[in-house]
Order: structure tokens, then sequence, then C-alpha cells
């Protein structure tokens, strides 16, 4: 089994850059798909603790239910936020990826390169062609 785990959704190019960046270090992370598997409440709860963020900043806009359940109104607690986050998985922003380092929601992509236990093995751009990593398998 990896020590690492990707909350992916690969229809986003994000998180395929950010799958592609670990592959990159030689690493075959575990998948989890959350939008076929969601995490349950204490895996979330976790995940949003091991990070230090706020509930609210793991939560997606763009593409997501979240103008029409009124989210954005304060008057949600962060139980019914991630309440909301398991009733929708779209709502929850991704991808987020445990290593031994650390927990990141990695946007962008090349936030991954501060918590992978191995270095790049070699060049890698993004999928728009942006380069991220030289062929030293330094953040350029």
């Amino acid at each position: 089994m990896s020590s690492i785990t990707i909350y992916h959704n690969p229809a986003c190019g994000t998180s395929r850059n950010v799958l592609a960046l670990i592959r990159n270090s030689g690493e075959e992370p575990t998948i989890v798909e959350y939008l076929k598997t969601p995490p349950d409440q204490a895996t979330l709860t976790k995940l949003i603790a091991e990070m230090g963020v706020s509930v609210r900043s793991v939560l997606r806009e763009k593409g997501t239910p979240y103008a029409e359940l009124g989210l954005g109104d304060p008057k949600w607690s962060d139980e019914q936020l991630i309440d909301f986050m398991l009733q929708y998985p779209i709502l929850m922003n991704r991808p987020i990826v445990v290593t031994p380092l650390g927990t990141r929601l990695c946007r962008p992509s090349e936030t991954v390169l501060d918590i992978l236990p191995q270095p790049q093995r070699g060049a890698f751009s993004k999928e728009d062609g942006e380069a991220v990593v030289g062929a030293d398998g330094r953040r350029v």
C-alpha cells in the first residue's frame, strides 16, 4: 500500500497534474476518486484538521451547487458545511493529498512538491505546458 493518497477527480486538470507530479517522484499513490467514493464524515473532518485550514476553504464554488445552496451565508456551521460536502461531493475542492510529510489541498498543483517524500525524477510540465520541474528534478 502506498504512503501517499490523493483525493482525485480525473476530470480536473489540476488534479491530473498533481497525480502526474506524484508519479514523477517514483510513487504510485492510492487514488480515491472522491466523486465515486466520497470520504465519510470522520475522514473529511480529519483531512480538514490535518490541513490546518477552515472548512470554508475546502469548499469549491465553481461548477457546484454552492450558490444555489446559499453556502456563502455565514449562518452555516462547519459541521453543516461538511454535511453538504458529504451530500454533494463535487463541493470538495481538489485534489487533497496525504503523505507522511503532511496533508494539503494542492492548488496550485506544484503545492504537492512541498509534501512529497521523494524528489522529482526529471522534468515536468503541466498539461498547459507550464514548466514546473526542470531536467535536474528541481522546481523551476
